[in-house]
């Protein structure tokens, strides 16, 4: 929460490469099922871009008036770069709202400044790493699997809410994998001890990926979607077992992230066969 002393001609892109991995694989995703193209699509990307890349500058600069109190080294870079993020938010904004119907832009620009608002909140008190924040913001990321549907089809697919219900799912598991990891690793370290309250919901996800994927086998007769969550729930399951090995703790968080992305990438490949039919 400390302002830093020196100033640097600072690029404000988004710096949380799981939450843009987030924001633009349903998007991705999205585009193949579609089966077609629309130009509007380039302008969804460009929105949903700027969006997250106008929070950082944002923060620093209501820090500064609110936290610091003082002149920030970076303020003025921050400035220009937040000017810059809302003009593209903007412009692309008026695209959207000239070619989707307008009780879904109303709605979705609701929700993003509703979510924009509280996630520039929760920085500004350094709060970010809420668990119930990072999953409200799973979903939310993940939602632009709507936005990209409205923009490639003029409507928001039936295929769609599974397909955002099912990365959300998925995102949010994860998530909770990495906190039993984060605290597991503390705990090792003989700092707190763990009171395995995220390994205990890690595995309650855990198992509504399997009843989801019970679900999608022998009601929803989707065999490509079981197989796309029971896959994520066997990841996950071994996360948490391979956990218990101390030197298993001891991986680089990036290298766990880089997996964790490897798997969500092919976990978002199976629900793009599962969904194509």
């Amino acid at each position: 929460m400390k302002a830093p002393g020196t100033g640097t001609g600072k690029i404000y892109l988004p710096r949380e490469h799981g939450a843009t991995a987030m924001l633009f694989t349903p998007m991705a995703c999205v585009a193949i099922l579609a089966r077609t193209w629309h130009w509007v699509e380039l302008a969804t990307a460009v929105a949903a871009f700027a969006a997250m890349s106008v929070k950082d500058p944002v923060v620093l600069l209501l820090r500064e008036r609110f936290v610091w109190k003082r002149a920030h080294a970076d303020g003025p870079a921050a400035r220009k770069w937040a000017t810059i993020w809302s003009v593209l938010l903007v412009a692309s904004g008026i695209v959207l709202l000239m070619t989707w119907p307008l009780v879904a832009v109303v709605a979705m620009a609701g929700s993003l400044g509703a979510f924009s608002g509280l996630a520039v909140w929760v920085n500004v008190k350094n709060k970010q790493r809420s668990t119930l924040f990072q999953i409200l913001s799973a979903a939310a990321l993940t939602s632009s699997s709507l936005a990209m549907s409205l923009s490639a089809k003029g409507a928001i697919a039936d295929w769609c809410w599974w397909l955002w219900g099912l990365l959300g799912a998925q995102a949010a598991t994860g998530i909770l994998v990495v906190h039993a990891r984060l605290d597991a690793k503390i705990a090792l370290k003989g700092k707190v001890a763990d009171d395995g309250k995220f390994r205990r919901a890690a595995m309650v996800a855990i198992a509504v990926l399997v009843c989801g994927a019970f679900y999608m086998l022998f009601s929803a007769h989707r065999p490509w979607l079981a197989v796309a969550l029971m896959f994520a729930a066997l990841v996950y399951s071994n996360d948490l077992r391979a956990q218990l090995n101390p030197e298993n703790l001891e991986m680089p968080l990036m290298r766990v992230g880089r997996r964790a992305l490897a798997m969500s990438s092919l976990y978002a490949v199976l629900l793009i066969v599962g969904l194509w039919g």
